[in-house]
């Protein structure tokens, strides 16, 4: 009998001295996860809608979480403050002029809010003080915007569909010079001549420069050209 008695009270002590153990680290995690046991100051912000923020969210900056929202009230229909805790250590980097606004840890993640960096210039915040706030865009928001993007691109996908099965069929300008070879043809021969017509018009050039009526002419362009090369290569000699 004294013999169960004390394995019981051994399995009981044991029992408890597991619970209290698991009860302190559960009492650290969470108080490391509030900042309980780190220095802290807090900071104010206001929203027309927080998106699903949450009281215990956590609080990025730079991309580091530095703290986690501590309340958030409703003060009138239109306007809702949070309230944040900040580590201490990091309040000489968050300036005056920072900006708060609600994202996403992650495509579908969890709400939290964003501190946005300010000037190098501007002054660290102090204790209470409220900063900006910028709204954040709505998921509902950006399914719409996306949903009238692709009704769009459909629409033009169908156009183009409906205009490529008339060109095929050859029809519309662009259709029958695809599909109609004398169309093809007379485009062809209609750049043979325009080859031809240049070539004539360089002999009658020519023709036209050996011709002693227009030989005082072509000599006077060239000796001017001449001279226009003289004038600026001695003008560029006298700038050096």
């Amino acid at each position: 009998m004294d013999t169960q008695t004390s394995k019981f009270k051994i399995r009981l002590g044991l029992f408890i001295t597991g619970g209290l153990a698991l009860f302190v680290i559960a009492v650290f995690l969470i108080g490391r996860q509030k900042n309980l046991f780190n220095p802290v100051f807090k900071l104010t912000s206001t929203f027309n809608n927080v998106s699903g923020l949450l009281i215990g969210s956590n609080i990025r900056f730079s991309g580091i979480n530095v703290g986690t929202v501590d309340d958030i009230k409703i003060i009138n229909d239109s306007t809702v403050r949070v309230e944040l805790l900040i580590k201490k250590e990091v309040q000489q980097f968050i300036k005056s002029d920072c900006k708060a606004t609600i994202g996403s840890a992650g495509v579908i993640g969890d709400r939290i809010l964003i501190i946005i960096q300010g000037g190098n210039e501007a002054t660290s915040v102090k204790d209470g003080q409220q900063i900006v706030s910028k709204e954040p865009i709505e998921t509902d928001a950006i399914m719409a915007s996306l949903k009238v993007t692709a009704d769009n691109a459909e629409i033009i996908s169908a156009q183009l569909a409906q205009i490529m099965v008339k060109v095929n069929k050859g029809k519309g300008t662009l259709g029958r010079l695809i599909q109609d070879t004398t169309i093809a043809k007379n485009i062809s021969q209609t750049i043979l001549n325009l080859k031809k017509s240049s070539k004539g018009l360089d002999e009658n050039m020519h023709a036209a420069k050996e011709n002693f009526l227009f030989k005082g002419y072509f000599k006077r362009k060239a000796k001017a050209a001449e001279q226009k090369k003289k004038d600026a290569a001695k003008n560029a000699a006298d700038k050096k």
